[in-house]
């Protein structure tokens, strides 16, 4: 599918301030799944809670039964590059997991994710999970007017390869607002100066999904769940972000530090 300028939605100054509202509420939630996790809990247990509290929030959680998803949040651990159903499933010591939380609220999306740490990690989780963090920092900071899409995508793959890890390739971000998924499709690969011109009103996600090994993945039986197709880890983080008129506002940006997930500040520098 071509996704032409002309087809990006633009928001308006009364769409923008609802986004707002409802990606500052999917930040929260997500702050304090990172207050919840530990060692020994069921990733069941964390859709339970993240269920239970985007509803407190009176917002609706948007991975539920959408095109058939069966739970409320995706958890997606060690090899599970996204997409990751709850289950029984116990973390462990060492584990790392990525939890993308998505509201509706007001008849608007807020999507946004963090890879945490369960305990002490190994040294190969914490690069790549760091290294997934700073590849989301650096597609951010290619955002303003007049960009490209493709800028977004090109610093991100610089930086993933030239520490030898892969990018996936199968999925990407997307532009988000009254539609969970809507144009423009944002990859976290590309070529400086192609793509979509960035435009002042245009929300989209980025989202990069960094992998130890290949970028190939692979989708298990279930049809959602996405694994590392030579086992190695994965990692992800995910903020929506809005074009403003001089730059980039991450809408799902959070307040203080996120626990259990930056605890190596600038290990990248």
């Amino acid at each position: 599918m071509l996704f032409r300028p002309h087809s990006v939605p633009i928001k308006s100054a009364r769409e923008i301030e609802r986004m707002r509202t409802v990606c500052r509420l999917a930040a929260d939630t997500l702050s304090k799944v990172g207050e919840f996790l530990r060692p020994g809990i069921t990733t069941e247990e964390i859709n339970t809670f993240v269920h239970e509290d985007t509803l407190k929030k009176g917002a609706i959680p948007a991975p539920l039964n959408y095109h058939g998803f069966p739970k409320s949040v995706c958890t997606s651990v060690n090899d599970v590059v996204c997409h990751g159903i709850p289950s029984t499933e116990r973390l462990k010591e060492g584990d790392i997991i990525n939890v993308d939380v998505t509201h509706i609220f007001d008849g608007f999306h807020g999507d946004t994710s963090a890879t945490f740490y369960i305990g002490q990690p190994s040294e190969e989780a914490k690069r790549v999970t760091e290294a997934a963090r700073r590849c989301l920092d650096l597609g951010i900071s290619e955002v303003k007017p007049g960009a490209r899409l493709g800028d977004i995508g090109a610093a991100i793959q610089e930086f993933a390869e030239g520490l030898g890890f892969g990018v996936v390739k199968d999925f990407v971000g997307h532009g988000i607002g009254r539609k969970f998924h809507e144009e423009p499709k944002v990859c976290h690969y590309g070529v400086r100066g192609r793509g979509d011109r960035l435009r002042p009103g245009m929300i989209f996600t980025i989202e990069p999904m960094i992998n130890v090994g290949t970028w190939e993945v692979e989708v298990l039986e279930d049809d959602w769940t996405a694994v590392t197709k030579d086992g190695s880890l994965s990692a992800q983080f995910e903020h929506t972000v809005l074009v403003t008129q001089d730059g980039v506002e991450v809408l799902t940006a959070r307040e203080g530090v996120l626990k259990n997930s930056e605890l190596f500040p600038n290990y990248w520098g």
